[in-house]
């Protein structure tokens, strides 16, 4: 019974303490971004995608190549090993050997390749967004602004993914650039300098992690 009462009289406190921080007048504006979309849409994005597109075609053209070489060394031997004498099958086998070695290696070396340049790009259109966000944020005096796959529901009306690509569009710059001053977008008297208000969370702070969760090869 003490315990409920204390509990209680705990959380009556904590009301009381958060009804007096907040102003009875004071109004919340939230919206939320689409950062995947925005990823896929925006023309940074769709250049990138290309890119890593033909990247993907001309690893694979090339991987196809060599898997074939290896097929073919693997069916001689099966076919023909019996009928050759024994440094001939294994100068064969030695050829399989080392032709399957570099399959395999390039194969891997190929998968971190493309992993890597997609977490690079990925990285840098999304810090991109981030200020981008982070602009129209506070240019439009939003409380707060969550990326969509965060929250569970929201209303389509306070969708800005549209809002944001057009404004991220109209930039025309180099990714990874936007906020760094000459050359990047022109950023509010907030962003300018170290004065962030308490609590702000850094655009790239949301970049890295909006760019673990999104990828230019969806």
């Amino acid at each position: 019974m003490r315990q409920r009462l204390f509990i209680s009289a705990m959380f009556g406190a904590f009301l009381a303490v958060t009804l007096v921080a907040v102003p009875a007048h004071a109004e919340f504006k939230f919206a939320y971004v689409d950062v995947q979309r925005a990823l896929n849409e925006c023309d940074a994005g769709k250049r990138a995608k290309a890119d890593f597109q033909g990247k993907v075609t001309t690893l694979e053209g090339h991987l196809q190549r060599q898997q074939n070489e290896v097929q073919a060394l693997k069916d001689e031997m099966e076919k023909k090993g019996m009928l050759m004498n024994a440094d001939q099958r294994q100068a064969l086998q030695d050829q399989y050997m080392e032709k399957l070695k570099d399959f395999e290696r390039d194969y891997k070396d190929s998968k971190d390749e493309l992993q890597a340049k997609d977490q690079e790009v990925t990285a840098k259109i999304v810090h991109d967004l981030a200020q981008v966000i982070r602009t129209l944020g506070e240019r439009d005096n939003y409380t707060m602004v969550f990326e969509k796959g965060s929250i569970l529901w929201g209303a389509p009306n306070i969708d800005i993914t549209d809002q944001v690509i057009r404004s991220y569009n109209a930039m025309h710059v180099t990714i990874g650039t936007v906020g760094e001053g000459p050359g990047g977008a022109v950023a509010p008297a907030s962003m300018q300098g170290d004065d962030d208000p308490a609590g702000a969370s850094q655009p790239s702070e949301f970049g890295t992690d909006a760019a673990k969760k999104s990828t230019i090869s969806k």
